[in-house]
């Protein structure tokens, strides 16, 4: 197996210039991505499409070299005054943003989010943010909402099911109340 970073020719390509050209592949993805409502790409979709597109390849470890490329995206959107697109890449896994998000809050001039859910929350504006701006098709007319992605939000819907409702308790002695809704010592 070959190792480390090479064009399909076969010509070895340093790390540094293998980043390089697949950043502007990984823009131009996700302007795609953020032309349809809704819709997200995980990490390893953008590594997977940037090394087709470019035809450079890499054996190195997706997380190695992603936040390398990503960066790169986040710094020319900023530059283009496009809204976020790394807000579009997720996890496979549980449909977060990674910790590389931490830079788009940098480069806006905004404090770190150290809460999980209040960052994926940020990234649910700053991904309808890119819908609208690219005018994704699918948007609604009332110019949409944000949205956890959809594997988050399936996990958090699972986790308010599962979480069981405190029963009423009676309230002369405090004790929890039988399904009658009589209190058996108080009634």
């Amino acid at each position: 197996m070959r190792r480390g970073y090479w064009r399909d020719s076969g010509d070895a390509v340093g790390a540094e210039e293998a980043w390089n050209i697949w950043a502007p592949h990984a823009y131009d993805l996700l302007m795609e991505v953020a032309g349809r409502y809704q819709e997200v790409i995980t990490y390893g979709e953008v590594g997977k499409e940037v090394q087709d597109r470019s035809g450079v390849r890499t054996s190195a470890l997706l997380q190695n070299w992603i936040g390398a490329v990503l960066g790169r995206v986040v710094h020319r959107a900023h530059r283009q005054a496009h809204p976020p697109l790394t807000a579009l890449v997720v996890h496979k896994d549980d449909g977060k943003v990674g910790v590389g998000y931490a830079e788009v809050l940098q480069m806006a001039g905004q404090p770190p989010v150290e809460d999980e859910m209040e960052r994926e929350r940020h990234a649910a504006s700053a991904r309808l943010d890119c819908y609208r701006y690219f005018h994704a098709s699918g948007l609604p007319a009332d110019g949409g909402k944000p949205a956890l992605a959809p594997r988050l939000e399936q996990a958090v819907r699972r986790q308010h099911s599962t979480v069981p409702q405190p029963r009423p308790t009676c309230g002369r002695c405090g004790i929890q109340l039988p399904v009658s809704g009589a209190c058996d010592y108080c009634d």
